[in-house]
């Protein structure tokens, strides 16, 4: 009974998760679009305790047609113990809407991966905490940005894990080229992680972005896959 028990609870709990990762708050009106995400994450140890990491990713607005971002995100990793790394990287993204000029951004981020509860077999949820420094080319001023995710994942069948993250993009001040202080994005995502081998996995799923600005708000609603590589 107890097993029956527990069978239950976790695609309950995993269900739960997902309701409110996805819909962290009512959604006003808002300039919807459909989008396309592929990311690749990959990752490799230099020694015992500092690792390499390199996220790449291709972004498809405009009904998935076109690529409207493209991100480049190298970065160093120390592993503090079992459950903590301290991380400093750089972030090169290129975003264009149709009509204008292409926008380059460049980032120095600062980040604390942890984790919160479990033991990565079971029910496990880790954070990261990730502070960056924004610059727009040929643009007046840095944005300081704090980013605070929390990703929940749990067996499923087999080797086949749920994933839930869900993460708030808070602006610590605001800048001439359009960062604005307080609540700027909330990002949710669900999906599956699927393992193809000891070193590689594919992680599908749903991503729901909703960006706050004056007036109309902007939602994306993407299917998202991400390839995670370990050399």
């Amino acid at each position: 009974m107890s097993s029956l028990k527990r069978a239950v609870s976790i695609p309950a709990a995993f269900g739960g998760a997902v309701a409110l990762a996805v819909y962290p708050a009512p959604a006003a009106a808002a300039d919807e679009d459909v989008q396309a995400w592929t990311v690749l994450q990959a990752s490799r140890p230099i020694s015992e305790r500092w690792v390499f990491n390199l996220d790449t990713q291709a972004r498809f607005n405009e009904d998935a047609g076109r690529l409207g971002q493209f991100v480049l995100r190298p970065s160093i990793g120390w592993r503090l113990d079992g459950t903590r790394t301290l991380s400093l990287g750089y972030v090169y993204n290129r975003s264009s809407q149709l009509g204008r000029a292409p926008v380059h951004e460049h980032r120095i981020w600062q980040q604390l991966a942890f984790r919160i509860a479990g033991d990565g077999r079971g029910p496990t949820l880790t954070g990261r905490t990730r502070l960056e420094q924004r610059r727009v080319e040929n643009r007046e001023g840095a944005g300081w940005r704090l980013r605070q995710q929390l990703r929940f994942t749990a067996p499923l069948a087999g080797e086949v894990r749920g994933v839930v993250t869900t993460e708030p993009f808070i602006g610590l001040n605001g800048t001439a080229w359009g960062q604005r202080d307080g609540l700027a994005a909330w990002r949710s995502f669900a999906g599956v992680s699927i393992p193809v081998s000891p070193t590689l996995a594919v992680e599908p799923g749903y991503l729901h972005q909703h960006t706050f600005r004056p007036g109309e708000d902007a939602v994306i609603h993407a299917a998202s896959v991400t390839l995670t590589v370990q050399f």
